[in-house]
């Protein structure tokens, strides 16, 4: 049996779940998140918790057991917590700022790029720190938005230039020897 997927996802106070055959919506004090999961993997409330149970033991079934749960989880922790991804711009000249809600990079282009954030995603800029930070209810779009940021730049083995996030370890190479004694 799944490890993950027989574990039960507990339903903190002032969370709201509504359950209508695969699909499953979660109200919270942050928001409300809704989502349809396979046919094959069945959801319930038991009180101040939901269970995700499997009608087999085949391959597909235990995976899609264990994600199931997953997913579920984290659209609970969505709207009680919320989600944050935190990058840092490092490179001479690399920068980011605010203008409303947009975010504007300089990366090293002839021009500044724009990012218009999704609905449901807020973003912030420190010029000061170089740190942007990527907040959410849901954590698909909080990732996919931060990778996108990434993409823009990413981090370079030599210099380190780029961005990257901020528990991010970035491999760094030696580049030239130069010449030896002759």
């Amino acid at each position: 049996m799944s490890r993950i997927g027989k574990k039960p996802v507990s339903i903190p106070a002032g969370v709201q779940v509504k359950i209508s055959g695969s699909e499953v919506i979660v109200k919270g004090p942050k928001g409300e998140l809704k989502r349809t999961f396979v046919d094959l993997i069945s959801v319930a409330q038991d009180g101040d918790e939901l269970k995700v149970t499997r009608p087999d033991d085949l391959r597909e079934t235990r995976a899609l057991h264990g994600l199931t749960r997953a997913l579920l989880n984290n659209m609970v922790v969505g709207v009680t917590k919320g989600f944050k991804k935190t990058m840092v711009v490092e490179g001479v000249g690399y920068r980011a700022e605010m203008t409303g809600r947009n975010l504007i990079l300089f990366l090293g282009y002839s021009h500044p790029i724009v990012i218009v954030p999704p609905a449901g995603i807020a973003i912030g800029a420190d010029p000061k720190a170089k740190t942007i930070s990527v907040e959410g209810i849901d954590k698909e779009k909080v990732g996919e938005v931060s990778a996108e940021i990434r993409a823009l730049r990413p981090p370079e083995p030599y210099k380190g230039k780029g961005i990257r996030y901020d528990n991010e370890t970035v491999r760094r190479k030696a580049g030239k020897a130069g010449k030896v004694g002759g």
